[in-house]
């Protein structure tokens, strides 16, 4: 398929994209230079004329993936798939154990619950998170490319439909838990013993059918009741590894991609000055079309995609700092903290023996670096006999 060349101008601003013929042939002569390697762009060295044609973006919102396509009146000029990072909330929960161990070991400290406020607007970090990934991503193409024109998919998710599709009226406002407290809802559901050894002249505690650390939740429709022994015996493992898929077919699916999306497809539409079509458009169009479900082929019908040429779409992925640094200091011993980076990161680019490779990770206190090998084992080798090409950070573009 079609792979564009990228242009900007002298300025660095971006002009309209060309072939790779007509890319190959600016390189030889010296009227541009490589200014980045994925997607391939260059910049011209000299002044030219700056006309530009129409460049639609379509952004398809999601919780996971984002999918995106730009196109002319005759041609798909940039398409692909972000892959959104999951582990946020992992990160925040794991940088709240080691905040709260820090400050058990200090002496009293005054209460401060009563005196932290959320601002307006404020979102949970996960959430707060993909909205900003949806940004970045559109400020990212808009270097690319001279964007004119954009448009959102926005989508209403009715959560409580979802799970009760013949729910109507005032059934909105009685919920499952009305009348009861949580613990003495789940002992009446579950005929007061425990789900899985059936006792009922033990001690009985609430029990996640999918752990937390799993991706469960606290909802009460993913909660049941189990004894202290069952309890310990099921660990980590869902009710289904547990031998027991009868009670997990009762978990209902979470709700949090629809609530996250919910909360920020308006503020994105709003911070991108883009105008908004919904699913069931996209859904009519793409199946006129005779497209195939895809994050991809919905941003190229929200762009108003019809029979343009389509290129050879990109699959991107979000690429962290590297920058936490982690405090491990004990009562008697002196604070350690790790105040310096190592000077390759996972993702960089690296030349090793007239090879380019990404970098797996750096061991051995930073004298050596584990290098990625597609079709074999990962090799390490010292720091000092590879050449960095690029860092990798931010958005990291790769052809499909």
């Amino acid at each position: 398929m079609r792979v564009p060349i990228y242009v900007l101008n002298l300025r660095g601003q971006p002009l309209m994209p060309t072939t790779q013929r007509k890319g190959k042939k600016l390189l030889q002569e010296g009227k541009a230079k490589v200014v980045k390697r994925c997607p391939f762009t260059i910049q011209l060295n000299y002044a030219t004329g700056e006309t530009k044609q129409p460049i639609k973006l379509g952004v398809d919102i999601g919780y996971a993936n984002i999918g995106f396509s730009a196109k002319t009146d005759k041609l798909e000029v940039i398409s692909g798939t972000l892959v959104l990072r999951q582990d946020v909330s992992k990160k925040i929960e794991e940088r709240r154990m080691y905040r709260r161990t820090r400050r058990s070991r200090l002496g009293y400290r005054p209460p401060r619950f009563n005196n932290r406020t959320r601002p307006e607007g404020w979102l949970a970090p996960s959430t707060q998170h993909r909205h900003d990934s949806h940004i970045r991503l559109v400020t990212k193409l808009a270097t690319l490319l001279p964007i004119t024109f954009k448009k959102v998919e926005v989508a209403n998710f009715d959560a409580h439909k979802m799970q009760h599709p013949e729910i109507t009226g005032i059934a909105y406002q009685q919920g499952e838990l009305q009348g009861y407290e949580v613990k003495e809802y789940l002992l009446d559901k579950w005929g007061r013993k425990c789900a899985y050894c059936g006792k009922t002249t033990v001690p009985l505690e609430v029990e996640h059918i999918i752990p937390k650390s799993r991706g469960g939740t606290d909802r009460v429709s993913n909660l049941t009741i189990s004894c202290r022994a069952c309890n310990v015996k099921k660990g980590n493992q869902t009710a289904e590894e547990f031998g027991y898929p009868h009670i997990q077919q009762q978990a209902k699916q979470p709700l949090k991609a629809p609530t996250c999306i919910n909360n920020i497809r308006w503020r994105i539409v709003e911070q991108l000055r883009a105008e908004h079509t919904y699913g069931y458009v996209t859904k009519y169009q793409r199946n006129k079309l005779g497209l195939e479900k895809s994050h991809i082929n919905d941003a190229f019908v929200i762009t108003g995609g019809t029979n343009q040429e389509r290129c050879r779409p990109y699959q991107v992925i979000q690429v962290k700092r590297n920058n936490r640094s982690i405090q491990k200091n004990r009562k008697g011993f002196k604070p350690s903290i790790r105040r310096q980076r190592y000077e390759l990161q996972p993702y960089d680019l690296v030349k090793y023996n007239n090879r380019t490779y990404r970098v797996k990770g750096v061991h051995c206190l930073g004298k050596r670096v584990v290098l990625e090998n597609p079709t074999g084992k990962n090799p390490s080798v010292a720091i000092k006999n590879v050449k960095l090409v690029k860092y990798g950070k931010g958005l990291l573009f790769n052809l499909c």
